[in-house]
């Protein structure tokens, strides 16, 4: 698929990227747990609210790496493609050997996002491919003893992502159905106000999951993120490396069924 082929592009883009760099490289490396709830709700046949709230946490759990509220408006034509665009808000604290933020402080991001998501079915795998484009509104602070951000420049991203998932049992997933699922997303920003680095960050994750019914299903395994600093320190190029596991709460509920009832 084209989608295919476009996340082999960004793979390589970075690659090379984090080639040129590697001279002047320094890793970090942190634990992460990440403890999400994702949930969707169906208004009418083409037209529903996707909500999520990530609790990310570092050193597994002790500490805050980001908190993660993200709230959608969904519309899809057809079974296997879904539109979706909405807002995020995130708070990014300062985790970590080295902070992501200059000045070690705790910031805020507003972002607005547009996703486009494809969906087939080959050799009894289910696929999942999904685009994103983000407008990241980042808080800057101005210096060092600011109590606030005084700013929010704009920020550009696109992000892809490629999932396959296979049932455990039987041949599709379905109630009552165990699951294994594995997904690649690579992130790259884009724009003037775009600085040290396109590639932005990579996330990979192997899990297992269990569907218990139509309404609900949950997922967990080991998750690996490599974040690359968006500003150089003494001459370097700052990558964060982060391994440690996810774990995924799915809700789906469809209100047309409820509106019939009554």
């Amino acid at each position: 698929m084209k989608a295919t082929g476009i996340l082999l592009v960004l793979v390589l883009f970075a690659h090379f990227t984090g080639l040129k760099a590697q001279n002047s490289r320094k890793t970090i490396h942190g634990k992460i747990g990440w403890y999400n709830y994702f949930g969707t709700f169906q208004l009418s046949d083409k037209w529903g609210i996707h909500t999520e709230y990530q609790w990310r946490r570092d050193a597994f759990i002790t500490d805050w790496q980001q908190s993660l509220l993200r709230v959608g408006l969904n519309y899809q034509p057809v079974s296997h493609v879904l539109f979706r665009m909405g807002y995020g808000w995130i708070e990014t604290f300062d985790y970590g050997e080295i902070p992501l933020n200059v000045y070690g402080k705790t910031f805020t991001e507003h972002r607005l996002f547009e996703a486009m998501q494809l969906t087939h079915r080959t050799s009894g795998i289910d696929f999942l491919h999904r685009m994103m484009l983000e407008q990241r509104f980042v808080g800057k602070y101005e210096t060092a003893f600011s109590n606030r951000e005084e700013s929010y420049p704009l920020l550009h991203r696109m992000r892809y992502m490629f999932r396959a998932q296979v049932a455990l049992k039987g041949k599709v997933v379905e109630d009552r159905t165990p699951y294994a699922a594995f997904y690649d997303e690579i992130f790259m920003g884009f724009g003037k106000n775009v600085q040290a680095n396109i590639f932005d960050q990579n996330r990979i994750s192997f899990m297992l999951g269990y569907r218990f019914n139509p309404l609900f299903r949950i997922e967990a395994g080991y998750l690996n993120q490599i974040v690359q600093f968006g500003r150089i320190i003494n001459g370097q190029n700052i990558f964060q490396y982060n391994h440690g596991f996810i774990i995924n709460a799915n809700l789906s509920l469809d209100l047309r069924k409820s509106q019939t009832a009554q």
